[in-house]
């Protein structure tokens, strides 16, 4: 059983800089594409970024191009976004989530961390 555990979140003022952590346990870490939801109060989970199990294929949703960058590092088990200029409409608890190979829906969730940014 794979588990997920964000680390990261805070509060911080707008253009200011967070990252955030997400370790796995349970799995081989290296077999699993990874990703980073969101969710803003009254808003639907929203697709933030992902990353392909060799770490090479990324994506991200339009609104955080060039100011978000997700990583990993498959020795390590461990997941990274890291979030530059952000903004009081990134405030959101962020999840990372993870499937098995590329495909499919994203199985495994952990269990959030919020993040706060003031204007």
């Amino acid at each position: 059983q794979v588990q997920l555990v964000e680390s990261g979140g805070g509060l911080v003022q707008a253009g200011g800089s967070l990252r955030l952590t997400c370790t796995a346990s349970g799995g081989t870490f290296m077999r699993y594409s990874m990703a980073w939801f969101r969710q803003a109060p009254g808003k639907e989970r929203e697709f933030v970024a992902g990353i392909s199990l060799s770490g090479v294929n990324r994506s991200y949703v339009d609104s955080t191009k060039g100011r978000f960058t997700i990583s990993r590092d498959n020795a390590k088990n461990a997941m990274f976004l890291q979030m530059n200029s952000l903004r009081p409409e990134d405030t959101a608890v962020y999840y990372c989530a993870s499937r098995l190979a590329n495909v499919g829906p994203y199985t495994y969730w952990g269990q959030g961390t919020q993040v706060t940014v003031s204007a």
